[in-house]
């Protein structure tokens, strides 16, 4: 069996190869990422760097259809489906609407591909979850090396949390982590290169049917994985909430994200590096912890859980509040 450093280093070294051929590729002028009022860089720079890496995942997911053929499959499709619609928003753009319907039967092809045992409500819940994190990958991938570390953080996160991981699945998360690692050494500040949307909703899909896939095996729960995400949806959620209570247009682009906030402030490298330290010395722990404890000395169940969820998100929800993450510009 191929040991999890040496698909670990495949992964790295395949992404920095696809990395630079797409990097020479989207120099063009019409491929550049031009800056907008809800960007937060300052020049035109490369984008859909998210290439590189969607391709290692599918490649390895078709291999896959070979032992997991409907899930694989699915998740082949729904990815691909997502790179396309994002490939064609960074290229020329187009409606919300047609991305949104697309999202939603993308994340429809997952639900299938998983076989949920469970009511169709639920499946729907699923759904609009999956297609929640697509879209929040897409508004939180605003600073450089953010989205990338995030995504990063989580995979080892996973590894480190989970138990019992089915081994095609370990698989794919040293994988994709290797490619991350790649890519962040692009998109580190300054970045030289965007995933764009072509990678932002590839993340968001992906991460969302590994996230499902395993709870539903109890490898991790629900809990353990909204607290390593909570870096990114507790802010989007925190800055929507905020806008819709002050009336705002919550469908107009901004740059009043918490991180966005904070970027412009102390820099991109510092708030990406604090980023770091905020998972790795705080979300990290906190999703450990229900593995130190036997279930017997966890005496309030849920209770228990959701203590260490508000401990995950406090400092998120105090830093929306200190930066006025979501308030009227002016």
């Amino acid at each position: 069996m191929v040991s999890d450093a040496v698909i670990f280093i495949a992964g790295l070294g395949c992404g920095l190869l696809l990395l630079w051929a797409v990097f020479a590729l989207v120099k063009r002028p019409h491929m550049l990422a031009v800056p907008n009022e809800r960007s937060s860089h300052t020049r035109p720079t490369p984008t859909m760097g998210g290439l590189a890496f969607a391709l290692i995942v599918i490649g390895f997911l078709l291999y896959l259809t070979s032992v997991e053929l409907r899930l694989a499959a699915s998740l082949v499709t729904a990815l691909v489906s997502v790179v396309a619609i994002g490939l064609w928003d960074d290229l020329r753009g187009l409606s919300p609407a047609l991305r949104l319907c697309v999202h939603v039967l993308a994340a429809a092809v997952v639900c299938w591909g998983l076989d949920l045992q469970a009511s169709w409500w639920l499946n729907a819940m699923v759904v609009v979850g999956l297609v929640w994190l697509v879209n929040l990958y897409n508004f939180m991938d605003g600073i450089d090396g953010y989205a990338a570390a995030q995504a990063l953080v989580f995979c080892l996160g996973l590894l480190l949390v989970g138990e019992g991981m089915p081994v095609w699945t370990e698989q794919l998360v040293w994988l994709f982590s290797g490619a991350m690692l790649a890519f962040l050494a692009f998109n580190w500040p300054p970045a030289k290169i965007f995933m764009g949307d072509v990678g932002s909703g590839f993340i968001g899909l992906l991460i969302g049917a590994i996230v499902v896939y395993l709870v539903q095996l109890e490898v991790i729960s629900i809990v353990s994985s909204l607290i390593l995400l909570a870096g990114f949806w507790v802010d989007a959620t925190y800055t929507l909430i905020v806008r819709l209570g002050s009336g705002q247009n919550i469908s107009q682009a901004h740059r009043q994200h918490a991180y966005q906030l904070c970027a412009m402030r102390i820099g991109h490298a510092r708030m990406t590096i604090a980023l770091v330290l905020y998972a790795g010395l705080w979300l990290l722990p906190l999703a450990y912890v229900p593995r130190l404890i036997p279930e017997s000395l966890l005496l309030y169940g849920w209770s228990f859980e959701l203590a260490l969820l508000a401990a995950a998100v406090a400092p998120v929800v105090a830093l929306g509040v200190w930066s006025g993450a979501g308030r009227r510009p002016g």
